[in-house]
C-alpha cells in the first residue's frame, strides 16, 4: 500500500475552474434525468484527509452536484493505511460505501468474489480507452472493476545541490555508478539515503526493483500470474539488496524514520538537505513541499530511474509503479457513479489533480500540467516503459502481498534473508 499524502494550497482560480468544469459537463455524461427524478447519494471513501487533493476533491463534488443535482457525492476520507481493513470488512458487511479507494491489478482481483463490485465495463467502454493501456491494471478477466485517476512511477529523487557539492556531474545509470556517488556523498559528510524505513513500504521498493533488474519481464509476468517468486532472480534481487545495503547507504537510524510525517521524515531530509535522495513514488515533490522552508525546493530537485544492475535479465528501461483509483459497489446508484468516476479523468479535474507534482494523470491530455522539469522526466521514462510492474503487494493477492512487505522490511532489520524472503512468500501463497 502506497501511503500517499498530497500537500500544497488550491488558488481560487483553481477552485472556480472545478466548478465552471462540471456546470458545463466537461465530458461527463449523466445528467439530473440519469437517476430520474429520484436525489441519490453517493458515499465516497478517499484517501485525500489533507492538503491539496482533499480540497480538489471536495470542489469537485460540489461541481459534480451543480451539474447534476440529484446527484450528491458525500466524501469521507480516511488515511491510506486505514483501507487496508475498512474496504475488505466493509466486502464483507451488508453496506459497503458507494465508491471507495482502489489501486486495482491482484488486490482488486481479491475483491472481486465478494460480488460488491460493479462491473463498470458497459459505462467505460465508450471513454476508458483515451486513457491507455494503464486503466488496463483496473480489470479483471477483461472487465473493468475500476478507474484509475493517477499514475505512479518510482524513481530517485535528488537534490542537483547536493550531488553538485558531492562533485557528482550526472546521475548514475548503473549501480556501480550509484555505489561510486555514495562514496562521494560520504566524503563530503552528505548522507547519500534517506529511507522511511518506520513505515516498512517504502523498503519494498528497494526489493522489487532489484528484482525487476534481475528478472525478465516473462518471468516477472510468470510469477504474478502464478504467486510464486520461486524463480533464482527473486533471491538474486535479495542477494543484491543485502550487498548494497552492506555499504551502509542510509541514515543512521533509519529503522525509526518515518517515510512522510514531519521535517525528519525522509522525504523531510531530502527537502531540508539533510540527504541526497531517496527512492520514492513521484508524489514525492508534493510530499516534500510543506515539510521544509525552501522556497527553492523545485529547481533544486532532480529525478532518475533505478539503476541497470550488471548481468541482470531485466531491462533498465522497466518500470515499478502503480497508481490510484476508484471502484463502484453494486448497491451504488448507475450510471451516476461510473459517471462520476468519469468526470474525475476529464481534463479539467486531472489538471487539478497532478498541478501541485504529486503524481502523473491517468489521463494523458493533462500531461501538460506537469510543469516540474524532474516531473516532466518521470511522465517521459513512464510513457517510454516497455513495461512497468505494478508494486508487487498490489499485483499480488492481499494477503500475500501483504506478507511479501512484511518478509522484506524483516530484512532491512537484520531479521529475513534473500531465500527466507521467497520460503514466507510462496507459503503465504499455498494457503489463500
Amino acid at each position: 500500500m502506497r501511503s500517499i499524502r498530497k500537500h500544497a494550497a488550491i488558488t481560487l482560480a483553481a477552485t472556480a475552474a472545478l466548478t465552471l468544469a462540471a456546470c458545463s459537463s466537461s465530458g461527463s455524461s449523466a445528467t439530473s434525468s440519469s437517476t430520474g427524478n429520484k436525489h441519490v447519494t453517493l458515499t465516497w471513501w478517499n484517501n485525500a484527509t489533507t492538503g491539496y487533493l482533499r480540497t480538489v476533491w471536495t470542489q469537485a463534488a460540489a461541481a459534480y452536484h451543480t451539474a447534476h443535482p440529484n446527484v450528491t457525492i458525500k466524501s469521507e476520507p480516511f488515511q491510506n493505511e486505514a483501507f487496508t481493513t475498512k474496504v475488505p470488512a466493509a466486502l464483507a458487511g451488508s453496506n459497503p460505501p458507494d465508491i471507495y479507494q482502489q489501486w486495482g491489478s491482484g488486490q482488486e482481483a481479491t475483491q472481486v468474489p465478494s460480488g460488491k463490485l460493479t462491473d463498470l465495463t458497459p459505462y467505460t467502454s465508450s471513454w476508458i480507452g483515451q486513457l491507455g493501456v494503464a486503466a488496463n491494471a483496473w480489470q479483471v478477466d477483461g472487465k473493468q472493476y475500476g478507474v484509475p485517476y493517477d499514475l505512479h512511477t518510482v524513481g530517485f529523487w535528488y537534490r542537483k545541490d547536493l550531488f553538485t557539492k558531492a562533485g557528482i556531474t550526472s546521475p548514475p545509470t548503473t549501480m556501480t555508478e550509484l555505489n561510486a556517488d555514495i562514496a562521494k556523498l560520504k566524503t563530503a559528510n552528505i548522507t547519500p539515503i534517506g529511507v522511511g524505513s518506520k513505515d516498512r513500504w517504502p523498503d519494498a521498493f528497494w526489493w522489487e526493483y532489484f528484482a525487476v533488474r534481475e528478472c525478465s519481464t516473462a518471468t516477472l509476468k510468470a510469477a504474478i500470474k502464478a504467486d510464486n517468486l520461486s524463480a533464482p532472480c527473486f533471491v538474486k534481487a535479495g542477494n543484491d539488496l543485502k550487498a548494497f545495503m552492506a555499504t551502509n547507504p542510509f541514515q543512521k537510524g533509519f529503522l525509526g524514520t518515518p517515510a512522510q510525517l514531519g521535517a525528519g521524515s525522509s522525504a523531510g531530509m531530502v527537502a531540508n538537505g539533510k540527504a541526497a535522495m531517496e527512492l520514492q513514488g513521484d508524489w514525492d515533490p508534493g510530499t516534500m513541499t510543506p515539510l521544509t522552508a525552501n522556497k527553492n525546493l523545485n529547481a533544486q530537485l532532480g529525478w532518475f530511474p533505478f539503476p541497470a544492475v550488471a548481468g541482470g535479465a531485466g531491462s533498465p528501461t522497466t518500470a515499478l509503479g502503480g497508481g490510484d483509483g476508484f471502484t463502484c459497489t453494486t448497491g451504488a446508484a448507475e450510471p451516476a457513479c461510473a459517471d462520476f468516476l468519469k468526470y474525475l479523468d476529464t481534463p479539467a479535474v486531472q489538471t487539478k489533480v497532478v498541478a501541485a507534482n504529486v503524481g502523473l494523470p491517468a489521463n494523458p491530455a493533462a500531461a501538460s500540467a506537469l510543469t516540474l522539469p524532474a516531473m516532466q522526466s518521470v511522465q517521459q521514462y513512464n510513457q517510454a516503459a516497455p513495461f512497468i510492474q505494478v508494486y508487487f503487494d498490489i499485483a499480488m493477492p492481499t494477503n500475500v502481498g501483504q506478507t511479501l512487505d512484511t518478509a522484506i522490511a524483516n530484512f532491512f532489520a537484520g531479521q529475513a534473508t534473500p531465500q527466507s524472503i521467497i520460503t514466507t512468500v510462496n507459503q503465504a501463497a499455498k494457503t489463500q
